[in-house]
């Protein structure tokens, strides 16, 4: 259900984001624009664009942890979070902090989080239901789906996801597991419906019907997303496999339909 996280008590967070890329990079520019202050830590030498942004860049992983952030922001991907979690020295942390991701599946770093971090941290889990494309202009009307996993500092966690709804953001509170069930046939069954329309590599004709287009734009918007996320959407989603299954089924139901429509009209037609 959509719910209020609204508290009078929201205040300036510093945010550190581990994991730079094209993600944390798009979710950056809004917290610097609300006046949070950010630092940031990649595999990748961001430090030119972090400098051009004013964010503290750290190659070292122990500076970043040691940089007394009230929130860490995991936004690496899906299919490196356990690798990442393990290599952060974690016993640098200098006070009890908010650990909050944005990856696209919630089981899984929710069960990682809780196995690697200490108790005395904060888990928040959270997926951002928009990116840099459809985000573009805004992020009003646009959905934001979270669960605290772990909280005892109220005022870090509603100031954190003040953030997104001082945005205009959909603010949808739900387990983990509702978010994935619910993913696997939305997210994951439409990035399937991509990839199968780039195996096919359909392209525009001069005669496109709206659906058509449709198609096309489901196509671009799948492939503009690494293999490496739309993997992870399988791999991580124990939902994901079912409606990968069900797919194949009702297509298989399709031509079988097809098939027998096509063999009825065969023998009714008069023989020339």
């Amino acid at each position: 259900m959509s719910v209020s996280t609204s508290s009078s008590s929201s205040r300036t967070l510093k945010i550190g984001i581990l994991g730079f890329g094209t993600f944390g990079q798009f979710l950056a520019k809004t917290m610097i624009k609300q006046g949070h202050i950010l630092q940031a830590t990649s595999r990748t030498d961001h430090s030119q664009l972090c400098d051009q942004l004013g964010i503290s860049f750290f190659r070292d992983m122990r500076a970043f942890v040691e940089a007394d952030n009230d929130v860490i922001l995991i936004c690496t991907s899906i299919l490196s979070l356990s690798e990442v979690l393990k290599s952060l020295p974690l016993n640098f942390v200098k006070r009890p902090t908010l650990i909050a991701d944005v990856l696209s599946v919630k089981e899984y770093p929710r069960n990682v989080l809780l196995q690697v971090l200490p108790e005395e941290m904060d888990v928040l889990c959270t997926h951002p239901m928009f990116g840099p494309e459809s985000g573009k202009d805004g992020w009003k009307d646009l959905t934001f789906v979270f669960e605290k996993v772990r909280i005892r500092d109220e005022e870090t966690c509603s100031s954190f996801l003040q953030i997104f709804e001082s945005e205009g953001c959909k603010m949808l509170e739900m387990s983990c597991e509702e978010h994935d069930k619910a993913a696997a046939k939305s997210q994951f069954l439409t990035h399937t419906i991509g990839r199968v329309l780039s195996e096919m590599e359909i392209q525009s004709t001069p005669m496109n019907t709206k659906g058509f287009e449709t198609l096309l734009q489901v196509k671009e918007s799948s492939v503009k997303n690494s293999l490496d996320l739309f993997s992870g959407l399988f791999i991580h989603n124990k939902f994901a496999m079912q409606e990968l299954q069900n797919l194949e089924f009702a297509l298989g139901k399709v031509k079988e339909k097809l098939l027998k429509r096509m063999e009825e009209t065969s023998l009714n037609e008069p023989k020339l």
